[in-house]
């Protein structure tokens, strides 16, 4: 009997679009929730999840079976219908995401870092943290002209 076993951990990075500030803390609880159980339907278990207002992080393992690009295409699109039946009706994604893989010996650091969100951003505004994950994970052919649209 033929087996494929994988273990890859993504740390997934979007933000709204126009950074504009959607994702209260009245709802984003729920919206964790949400997305949960999505990532959960898409084989990829959630491992830590945490949003500001206008982005979101998550720590994901993803699936032997879909893509990075189809994981993110769903979650994006099914979460952006369920802010719509709270009354967000302007919500959208961003076209772009961040995927960055992982290290298994990283994983309590990254698990720490989203944890940590909220005290991290009142140092640092988004588009310098994603511009310093770029470097981190040495992605040189990053062009924010076409990142936040």
């Amino acid at each position: 009997m033929s087996q494929s076993l994988t273990q890859i951990y993504i740390h997934a990075v979007f933000g709204t679009k126009n950074r504009e500030h959607l994702i209260n803390e009245l709802i984003e609880e729920e919206f964790h929730k949400y997305m949960t159980g999505i990532f959960k339907g898409l084989e990829s278990p959630i491992l830590r999840i945490n949003s500001m207002p206008d982005h979101t992080h998550i720590l994901f393992r993803m699936s032997k079976n879909k893509s990075i690009a189809s994981i993110m295409e769903t979650s994006k699109k099914e979460s952006s219908k369920w802010f719509k039946t709270k009354g967000i009706n302007n919500f959208k994604w961003q076209g772009g995401y961040g995927a960055f893989s992982v290290s298994s010996s990283k994983l309590d650091g990254v698990i720490r870092y989203i944890k940590n969100q909220k005290v991290h951003h009142e140092q640092q505004c988004f588009l310098k943290e994603i511009a310093e994950l770029m470097a981190l994970h040495k992605i040189s052919d990053f062009s924010e002209e076409y990142f936040w649209v």
